[in-house]
């Protein structure tokens, strides 16, 4: 969850002091039905925190299945108005490369299988390698 993620980075951060973070939380609390405005706040503390340390940030957004209605468009316009507001690269869906294609998820249909992972690698190292620039 964003709330975990929040409470976790500042010790991280201090630990290793990376160049580039990536974000990529918040299908639990969309599945979950936290409030939008919660869990932008919890995205933005931990890239402000980011920030503050001098290293780049990557957020990668999620989606939610179409039956959450009217929330899962407001929950994924959610990450590209943070990445606006401050000024960060965005990924916008994690899964894309594979979103479609329901034999490279496990049985739950939300997590992707072993076989998915070289697809998303590519995905976010398109994302990724400029900020390592």
């Amino acid at each position: 969850t964003t709330a975990g993620g929040r409470t976790r980075l500042q010790p991280a951060l201090k630990t290793h002091r990376p160049a580039v973070v990536i974000i990529a939380l918040g299908a639990n609390d969309g599945l979950r039905g936290l409030a939008i405005g919660q869990m932008q706040s919890n995205l933005e503390t931990m890239i402000e925190a980011a920030q503050k340390t001098g290293a780049r940030v990557l957020l990668a957004g999620m989606r939610l299945p179409p039956n959450y209605g009217p929330y899962a468009e407001q929950f994924h316009t959610a990450y590209s108005d943070i990445s606006r507001r401050k000024k960060i690269a965005l990924l916008p869906f994690l899964l894309e490369p594979v979103a479609s294609r329901p034999e490279l998820f496990l049985p739950d249909n939300l997590h992707p299988t072993a076989a998915a992972q070289p697809l998303i690698l590519e995905h976010v190292w398109a994302a990724l390698a400029p900020l390592l620039k």
